[in-house]
């Protein structure tokens, strides 16, 4: 296979056959607040015990295809100190990816945005984490809705051009980019403001992309869903965001995109399946339409598990459980009585 059939196969496979992406990209802090919620300190012992609880659950290869890790996970030794924490993934059958953005900073001279970092030594580190069996890696462009006024133009350009630069280095090392623009579901906006605001940046990312000569065939994009802010009254219904979604994504993501999975950016567990499998049931759509989803795969079973030995393997359920819910959501076959069992 060529090194160009390699890109493509990996980003074809990542969202094939109702398959998805399992998040679990914490950094050290929101690792933190996680294992908080549950009462446990965030320390090096607590975070691996619960990726070790993650990744040894029986069966979630079937329903994930990848997991995106953070540096220090994907270095880590799983419990017993023998087995490496990406080896238990790739016993799955899943692949290993790597988060490779440094978070967000304050855009100079726009009050209220920010723009990722870490394209400083970018081509290096890919080099290494290919070497050492990541097949593909993520870096989150972060766009905010607040008024009228921003996002600016500015801010979606300058993460739209960081978002290219680094999918281009991505594909150098032979690694598949998976390009994340979110427009955070924050504030009180409507639906159709998230129309305008994502058909805005998803233009100017894919003409970044252009730009920098990255071959889209072997891209995963993870969006956001369009979708009224958290704290907007009038929210639309599961319906409404569907056929917005799927809309505003025609009109802007080429066909030759092999794999488009969401982020679920702060949706309660249900309604990000909900919306996934309304998009996959009722619409002739040109990807693999899945999910790239964090809280809304782990949320259930962290709470499951609490911390506590004897609640493994109820948790490790919990979690399958949601994997296999938007595995179906992803062909379309989901329903609400499916939670029931």
């Amino acid at each position: 296979m060529s090194f160009t059939e390699q890109l493509q196969s990996v980003a074809l496979e990542l969202g094939a056959k109702g398959r998805g992406i399992l998040a679990a990209d914490e950094s050290t802090s929101t690792i933190g607040k996680r294992l908080a919620s549950i009462n446990l300190e965030n320390n090096e012992v607590n975070s691996r015990t619960y990726r070790d609880l993650l990744f040894r659950t029986g069966g979630f290869g079937k329903y994930v295809s990848g997991v995106i890790l953070f540096d220090e996970t994907f270095n880590q030794k799983a419990l017993g100190g023998r087995t490496k924490m990406i080896e238990l993934i790739q016993k799955a059958r899943s692949m290993a990816g790597i988060k490779v953005d440094c978070g967000v900073r304050p855009l100079t001279n726009f009050e209220g945005e920010t723009v990722t970092e870490g394209l400083d030594g970018l081509r290096e580190r890919l080099k290494n984490y290919a070497a050492n069996g990541a097949t593909f890696a993520k870096w989150r462009g972060v766009v905010d809705i607040n008024g009228t006024h921003i996002p600016s133009y500015y801010s979606i350009k300058a993460n739209a051009e960081a978002l290219a630069r680094y999918a281009a280095l991505c594909q150098e090392a032979g690694i598949v980019p998976i390009v994340e623009p979110e427009v955070l579901m924050d504030g009180d906006h409507s639906i159709e403001r998230c129309y305008e605001v994502t058909e805005f940046a998803l233009n100017a990312v894919f003409n970044a992309l252009y730009d920098a000569k990255v071959m889209l065939e072997g891209i995963v994009l993870k969006p956001n869903m369009v979708i009224s802010g958290m704290k907007n009254k009038n929210r639309a219904s599961a319906e409404q965001v569907a056929e917005q979604t799927v809309k505003c994504l025609k009109s802007t993501v080429p066909s030759s995109v092999p794999t488009v999975a969401f982020l679920s950016g702060g949706q309660k567990d249900i309604e990000a399946t909900e919306h996934l499998n309304l998009m996959n049931a009722n619409y002739d759509l040109p990807w693999n339409l899945t999910f790239s989803y964090g809280r809304a795969l782990q949320a259930e079973c962290l709470k499951a598990w609490g911390g506590k030995p004897e609640n493994v393997k109820a948790a490790q359920a919990v979690l399958l459980h949601r994997c296999r819910m938007n595995y179906l959501a992803a062909k379309g076959q989901w329903n609400a009585d499916l939670e029931k069992n």
